[in-house]
C-alpha cells in the first residue's frame, strides 16, 4: 500500500513537472514570438524624440502611436522578461516598422542619438512649418512660432522683408534637413535662413536688379508661382503673367493671395473672398503683395527672376482638370476657358 501511494506521488510530481516544462516553453515561444516586425515592408525610419522620465509604459505608447510597433502592451511584457526596465534612454531616435522589437529595444538602450531628418515641403508657410516641425518632435511650437513672431535675425536679405509676424515669410527654405540632437529653435530657424542665403546668390541679386525689383519683390512672386503652379514647365509662363499685368497696371487678381488671407486651401473662390480686406488680396489691391505668401522652392524663384517672354495676361485652370492651366492673352477667351473649366468641375458631380 506504501509502495502504490509512493508512485501516486511520484507520478504526480511528474505529471506537475510535465505541465510546469510546457507552461514555460509556451511562455519562452510567446515571448520570443513578440520579437518580429510589425511591418518588414516598411524599412522608411521614422523619427521619435524619448523624453527624459519616460517609462516602458510611455515609450511603448510612443512607439505603437507612431507606427513602428503593433502593440504598447507586446512592448511592456518583452520589456520586462528581457529586464530592459530602466534601461532605456531619452534621446531622438530613427526607428523602423521593419525593425524587431530587440533591434528597437537595442537602439534605445544604447543612448546613441540619432540627427534628426525632416523635409520641408515646397509651398509651406513658416506656420505649417512649425506644425510639421512639432509634430517631428523637434522643435517646441510656442517657442518656435514666438520667434517666427519675435526673433532678432540679422541677415541682409530680411532687411527688406515685411515686419511683424510673417516677417520670415517667403525665407525659410524648403529643403530636407538634419538637424542635430537638442538643437533649439532658434539654431533650426537660422539653419533654413542660411540654407537660403547660400541658395539666393549674387547672380540671383544681380537679375532682382537687373528686372527693378527687390529681393522681397522677387520671393512675393516666387511665391505665388509657388501656390498657382502644379507644373514645373509652366512656372516661367504663370511668372510673365505676373510681370505683364504689374506692367499694364492690372491688379494681379491671384487666387493664391486671396486663400492665404482665409488660411485655407479653396478649390474655388466665392466673390466674397475675393473682396476680404487685407493687403494681401490682390483682387482689390494694386501691385505685390506686402511679402510671400509661403516658402517657395528653388525653381519657383528661378521662374521670378527669368521669367518666360510671353504676352499672357490671364491663366485659370485647365477643363482637363490635370492640374495644367490655360494662358491667353485676350479677356474674351480667358473668360472661354474660364467656363470650361467650371463646366468640368460640374461634370465631376
Amino acid at each position: 500500500m506504501k509502495t502504490l501511494m509512493k508512485n501516486k506521488v511520484i507520478f504526480g510530481l511528474f505529471c506537475v513537472l510535465i505541465l510546469v516544462v510546457i507552461a514555460f516553453a509556451g511562455f519562452m515561444l510567446y515571448m520570443n514570438s513578440l520579437d518580429k516586425a510589425f511591418d518588414s515592408s516598411k524599412k522608411d525610419t521614422i523619427n521619435i524624440t524619448i523624453e527624459a522620465g519616460s517609462t516602458t509604459d510611455d515609450i511603448g505608447s510612443l512607439l505603437e502611436e507612431k507606427g513602428i510597433i503593433k502593440s504598447a502592451t507586446s512592448f511592456k511584457y518583452f520589456s520586462k522578461f528581457k529586464r530592459y526596465d530602466s534601461k532605456y534612454q531619452a534621446g531622438n531616435y530613427a526607428l523602423s516598422p521593419a525593425m524587431k522589437l530587440s533591434e528597437i529595444a537595442d537602439i534605445i538602450m544604447s543612448g546613441k542619438t540619432n540627427n534628426m531628418t525632416v523635409t520641408i515641403p515646397e509651398g509651406y508657410t513658416i506656420y505649417q512649418m512649425a506644425d510639421k516641425l512639432a509634430s517631428e518632435g523637434l522643435v517646441d511650437k510656442t517657442k518656435f512660432e514666438s520667434l517666427l513672431k519675435n526673433g532678432n535675425f540679422d541677415y541682409d536679405f530680411l532687411k527688406g522683408a515685411q515686419s511683424g509676424k510673417n516677417h520670415l515669410e517667403g525665407y525659410l527654405f524648403p529643403e530636407t534637413y538634419t538637424i542635430e540632437y537638442n538643437a533649439d529653435e532658434e539654431t533650426i530657424i537660422r539653419t533654413m535662413l542660411d540654407q537660403f542665403d547660400s541658395v539666393f546668390t549674387d547672380e540671383f541679386k544681380k537679375q532682382a536688379d537687373k528686372l527693378g525689383y527687390s529681393i522681397n519683390d522677387i520671393m512675393v512672386i516666387a511665391s505665388v508661382i509657388e501656390r498657382e503652379c502644379q507644373v514645373d514647365e509652366e512656372r516661367g509662363k504663370v511668372a510673365s503673367v505676373i510681370y505683364n499685368r504689374l506692367k499694364e497696371e492690372m491688379p494681379l487678381q491671384m487666387c493664391s493671395t486671396v486663400q492665404y488671407v482665409l488660411g485655407k486651401q479653396k478649390e474655388t473662390l466665392t466673390n466674397a473672398d475675393t473682396e476680404i480686406s487685407s493687403p494681401y488680396n490682390t483682387y482689390i489691391n494694386a501691385g505685390l503683395p506686402p511679402g510671400p505668401i509661403c516658402c517657395p522652392g528653388l525653381a519657383s524663384i528661378k521662374a521670378a527672376l527669368y521669367p518666360e517672354d510671353t504676352n499672357y495676361l490671364y491663366f485659370v485652370v485647365s477643363d482637363k482638370l490635370d492640374g495644367t492651366q490655360k494662358f491667353s492673352s485676350d479677356y474674351n477667351q480667358f473668360l472661354k476657358d474660364k467656363d470650361a473649366y467650371y463646366k468640368a468641375l460640374e461634370g465631376q458631380e
